[in-house]
């Protein structure tokens, strides 16, 4: 039986290869456009008033050495678009989200897949992890009038580790999916 309520969306078959069978799931694809445009179409197809909560699982990269484990991001933010530039142009455009239920940590979100350790720096100085659609998931659940959770498991440090991702990916599969057994 499926548990009702509740979406499990995640990048790839890989990360949520552990998710308990009571849960619906989404594979969206890697990046923010694949992101949104599948929570989107997915959110289209509940009623209006009995919109899912939607639970982004994945992997993310530390961008400090001493993070590890599983984080539930209190604040994401779109790493990558000129928000700043945009609003000096007198458009508005969201770049910040806050998260309800979150454990105070920063999620950057962007295109790029961050291994290289001068980038990472560069983020750190404002967030605390990097992933590639928690942004995009988070945005879209927000227009579709569904609430939102982010739950990732760290994988690497943002650096040339972030190249052995692969071989990564089922320990944070399973951290994931024995955090969604306890919700």
């Amino acid at each position: 039986m499926r548990r009702s309520g509740v979406l499990v969306v995640s990048a790839t078959k890989a990360e949520a290869v552990h998710v308990p069978s009571e849960f619906e799931v989404l594979i969206t694809g890697i990046g923010k456009v694949s992101a949104a445009v599948a929570v989107a179409s997915a959110l289209a197809d509940y009623p209006r008033t009995d919109k899912p909560l939607v639970v982004n699982i994945g992997t993310a990269g530390a961008l400090y050495e001493h993070h590890s484990g599983l984080f539930t991001p209190s604040t994401v933010l779109n790493h990558d678009i000129s928000g700043d530039a945009i609003r000096a142009l007198g458009h508005e455009v969201a770049d910040l989200l806050a998260l309800p239920d979150g454990d105070g940590s920063v999620l950057a979100t962007g295109d790029l897949f961050v291994s290289d350790a001068g980038v990472r720096d560069v983020l750190a100085r404002r967030a605390d992890l990097v992933d590639m659609e928690g942004f995009a998931v988070a945005y879209a659940s927000a227009r579709g009038g569904a609430r939102c959770r982010l739950v990732k498991h760290v994988s690497d440090t943002a650096d040339d580790s972030a190249l052995d991702w692969p071989a990564r990916i089922d320990a944070s599969a399973r951290e994931l999916g024995r955090w969604l057994a306890a919700l």
